[in-house]
């Protein structure tokens, strides 16, 4: 499939969905998320860090992330907010299925 933005061929769309694995640890992810969100849009090419939580399943989380470039996106991978807060302290806690997407519409 083409991309129907040309002058967003670099942006890289990350989209994650975590579901924590103990209900006894969704207020230590959900604080968790929210320190790397507001670390990670301090990072040069993030141009978009949000983070969602669920209405109606307590334990379900969405990360919305927009970067510059594939490089943007490697070097927050290698950075504090990623191998800080992120590794250590959500991904044992969650079940996480990551998707790379393509926009379709603005």
């Amino acid at each position: 499939m083409t991309n129907p933005h040309p002058s967003a061929s670099n942006t890289i769309y990350n989209n994650v969905v975590l579901t924590v694995n103990s209900p006894t640890d969704i207020s230590t992810v959900a604080e968790k998320l929210a320190k790397l969100a507001t670390d990670s849009l301090q990072e040069p090419g993030c141009e978009r860090f949000e983070v969602y939580h669920s209405n109606t399943d307590p334990a379900l989380f969405m990360l919305i992330e927009r970067w510059a470039s594939q490089q943007a996106l490697d070097q927050h991978r290698d950075g504090a907010a990623f191998q800080q807060i992120y590794l250590p302290n959500v991904i044992p806690l969650v079940s996480r299925s990551p998707h790379l997407c393509q926009i379709l519409t603005q």
